[in-house]
């Protein structure tokens, strides 16, 4: 006589479902707090970055206040600034001059110029010099755009309140947002340009547009002020309200009122 097997069904009981609900709740909580993480951290690195802004916008009213009102932009290299550089085109490998040139003012503190977002890192020295620190062989220096975050309005003065003294480098032309750091290559070699003040311009996706697909950055203005801003607030009530350049360099004059940025 052949053995029979006993096929037993067993019931989903309440206790399983209770489990499972568990699970689910635990899931959608770690889900819940991930995002919200992720959240805070976006909102911390924007408050950090326009705090950054808001020191360099300082640096630059202190640097002012000792050069008859004028920015490192617009002053000679005999008297401290990098103006003599900004007579010639394509000067966008010399962005990090700027704030080389703001360093005492901004407290020789070389993590004012990077934004938190960004995929470069602050220069641990902010020393142009290696020499001055030979022994320190840990030491990053501060000699060029991998160290900074920030672009730089040629033309923005802090007596003009709306012009643009500086901001985020995830700046980039025409209407689609690009996916890294518009003008501002990956090489850090920089990029010297005329953004027409009829735009259009657009912030890229890849620092505080925070689910925004139009792209958002940080703008620091004349007078100290830093502005959170879309691509479309930036186009319309910004750029267009900006004073154009007019000491554009031989040869280089664009074909529509712009204003010179040069990137890092």
């Amino acid at each position: 006589m052949k053995p029979t097997l006993n096929h037993r069904r067993t019931a989903f009981t309440l206790t399983d479902l209770f489990v499972v609900i568990i699970i689910l709740v635990i899931c959608y909580w770690g889900i819940a707090d991930l995002s919200a993480t992720a959240g805070a951290k976006r909102k911390a690195q924007r408050i950090s970055c326009q705090n950054n802004l808001k020191e360099i916008g300082t640096a630059y009213v202190l640097w002012a206040d000792d050069h008859g009102g004028r920015t490192p932009a617009s002053e000679s290299a005999t008297r401290g600034g990098w103006s003599d550089l900004l007579t010639n085109a394509d000067q966008g490998e010399n962005c990090w001059t700027n704030y080389a040139v703001l360093a005492d003012a901004l407290g020789r503190d070389a993590r004012r110029v990077i934004c938190p977002a960004d995929d470069r890192t602050a220069a641990a020295e902010f020393v142009t010099n290696t020499t001055q620190y030979e022994y320190d062989l840990r030491a990053s220096y501060f000699h060029s755009n991998s160290n900074v975050s920030y672009f730089v309005g040629v033309s923005a003065n802090t007596n003009s309140p709306r012009s643009l003294l500086a901001g985020d480098r995830n700046l980039g032309g025409g209407t689609a947002p690009d996916s890294e750091y518009g003008f501002s290559p990956a090489s850090g070699k920089g990029n010297d340009v005329a953004v027409p003040i009829a735009g259009p311009a657009s912030w890229s996706l890849k620092m505080h547009s925070d689910g925004n697909p139009a792209g958002a950055g940080n703008i620091l203005l004349g007078d100290g002020h830093v502005q959170q801003v879309s691509t479309a607030s930036f186009n319309k009530d910004w750029l267009r309200n900006a004073a154009p350049t007019t000491n554009w360099p031989a040869g280089h004059v664009p074909a529509t009122p712009s204003i010179r940025v040069v990137l890092p």
